[in-house]
This record gives C-alpha cells, sequence and structure tokens, in this order.
C-alpha cells in the first residue's frame, strides 16, 4: 500500500482534481480524467447513473448504501444506479479515470448470464476490484480509444462503437468477478457449516430431523443437505449423528448412569430405541460398548 495521506474532500479537494478533460456522448456516457467537479462535496448523492472509477494512483474511500470501502490502485470501483454514495477521502497523488454511464446506456449492453449476474452481485458486494498492471494498462488504452472514438464527432456509429468499446472493457477482467463470487460463495458456504454446527452443539439431544435445522437458517432441507455435503464432506444428518454418538459414547464410558438414563438424557423415545440406533452407527450395542475393553 502506498504511503500517501489522505484529505476530507469537504474542506480542500485536491489541486490537480479540479479541472477535468471531459469528453461526453450526450444520453449516454461522459468520460473524465481527474473528474474533481465529479467528487467535490463530502455528501451522499443518490445515483442515477452507473459510474466505474479506473484508480491509476493513491487511494479513495467512502461508503456506498452505508457499506465502507477504500478503493486502492491499481483497481476499479463501480457504483450502480440506486445505489448511495458517499466519497469521503482521497489520497494526495490520487489520479483516475471516470465513466459515468446513463442507466439506459448501461441496460443496452447485451451481456451475457456468464458475466452479467457475477457482474452485478460482484458489484454490491465489493465495489472495490483490484487489478494487475497489466489489467490497468489496458483499461488505460480502452479508455484512451474511447476518448478518441467520442472526439470523432462526424462518425455517425460514435455511439455504438463507444458501447462495443465499454463493453470490451468489461469483458476483459470479467473473469475477475467470477473470482470474486467464487470467493463469496466460498465464504458463505463456511459462514452456513459453522452456523449450522454451532446450532447442531445447540441441539442435537432435542432435535435430529434436517427440517428443524433448515428452518431455523431458512433454507430448505435439501439445499442445506447439500451445501454441507459440499463443504464438509458429510451429510447434515451424519454430523448430527456424530454428535449424539459422540456424547452417548462418553456417557456409556465414564459415567455410571444407566443405558435407560442416557436413552432420556439423549431425549430418545425408548430405551429400544436408543439400543437400534447406537448399534447401527457403532456395530456394538450400548452395553457391548460399555463392557469392551
Amino acid at each position: 500500500m502506498e504511503n500517501s495521506h489522505h484529505r476530507n474532500i469537504e474542506s480542500d479537494c485536491h489541486p490537480r482534481l479540479q479541472n477535468p478533460v471531459t469528453d461526453t456522448v450526450k444520453g449516454h456516457i461522459t468520460l473524465m480524467e481527474n473528474p474533481g467537479q465529479f467528487y467535490e462535496g463530502n455528501y451522499p448523492v443518490k445515483l442515477k447513473e452507473v459510474i466505474a472509477v479506473i484508480c491509476e494512483k493513491g487511494t479513495m474511500e467512502g461508503t456506498v448504501n452505508l457499506r465502507k470501502f477504500m478503493a486502492e490502485s491499481p483497481c476499479i470501483f463501480i457504483a450502480l444506479s440506486g445505489q448511495i454514495l458517499q466519497f469521503e477521502t482521497f489520497s494526495d497523488n490520487f489520479r483516475g479515470l471516470t465513466l459515468i454511464m446513463s442507466q439506459e446506456f448501461w441496460d443496452g449492453f447485451p451481456f451475457d448470464n456468464s458475466l452479467e449476474f457475477p457482474l452485478s452481485r460482484s458489484i454490491r458486494d465489493n465495489p472495490s476490484i483490484a487489478l494487475e498492471q497489466e489489467e490497468l494498462d489496458s483499461m488505460k488504452e480502452f479508455f484512451r480509444l474511447m476518448q478518441k472514438t467520442i472526439r470523432k464527432e462526424e462518425n455517425p456509429n460514435r455511439s455504438e462503437a463507444v458501447k462495443y468499446l465499454t463493453m470490451a472493457l468489461f469483458y476483459g477482467f470479467g473473469y475477475q468477478f467470477h473470482k470474486i463470487n467464487e470467493e463469496l460463495n466460498r465464504r458463505n458456504r463456511d459462514r452456513l457449516v459453522e452456523n449450522f454446527l454451532l446450532l447442531v452443539r445447540e441441539n442435537y439431544r432435542e432435535h435430529r430431523e434436517m427440517e428443524f435445522y433448515a428452518g431455523k437458517l431458512n433454507l430448505t432441507p435439501k439445499y442445506l443437505s447439500k451445501a454441507i455435503r459440499q463443504k464438509s464432506g458429510k451429510t447434515g444428518s451424519e454430523w448430527i449423528e456424530d454428535h449424539v454418538m459422540l456424547e452417548a459414547r462418553a456417557l456409556l464410558k465414564s459415567t455410571d448412569k444407566s443405558i435407560s438414563q442416557i436413552s432420556d438424557e439423549l431425549n430418545f423415545p425408548s430405551q429400544s430405541f436408543f439400543g437400534k440406533y447406537f448399534k447401527r452407527l457403532a456395530g456394538l450395542s450400548p452395553m457391548q460398548y460399555r463392557k469392551r475393553k
């Protein structure tokens, strides 16, 4: 991370950001270099456009829908129409390139499902996306090409040309969205397994059916079972059984409680039911297990 000081943009906007170079296709897209006029003012703005900031140097911080972000170069920051954006601080050495796209322009992109869903989800969950230097250089080249295209006002096809150049820019690093989505999915699965196991530890004596845990997690039993198995290699039912059997074995070996008392403690409907359950999983009856050296 670069050692750079930040200043609050409400009181002291960076002098190099005061006179942005602007290129526009009216009603579609505006490109800005060092867009200080857009960044001025430390207040929240509900966006009517989609904004992408290619951070070449330095850092910027703020919030999107009250969630804090820090964009550290090299990266691209994206905020969507309808979100509430507030820029707060920029490093003294900040330099960036900005695309401001109308919602109509953005909606006109014929993104296929392989990019549209992961792009939208990634942006909402993580508006700042790190770039490799090569990716940053490629984006800067696209940006310059878009500028040149916009400036050729005599070209009757410049709007379409700029649209496809913009699409190419996003497709060029679209795999990043898939990587981010994979990481988000991994984290969600990790969190789901942790929450499930916590519930099991608290409830396995009373509840041994997946429907109970699925209900607590607002999921279907089928989805929960599949997610637990994918992440842990065990089904949800196997995790529940492991907890029940661990305590049953411990009670049989480390206490003098009767098998009937252990059955009651673990909330089995009868000693007979407990015996069959234990033998199915351990290969021995509770009494045989207790007597085994």
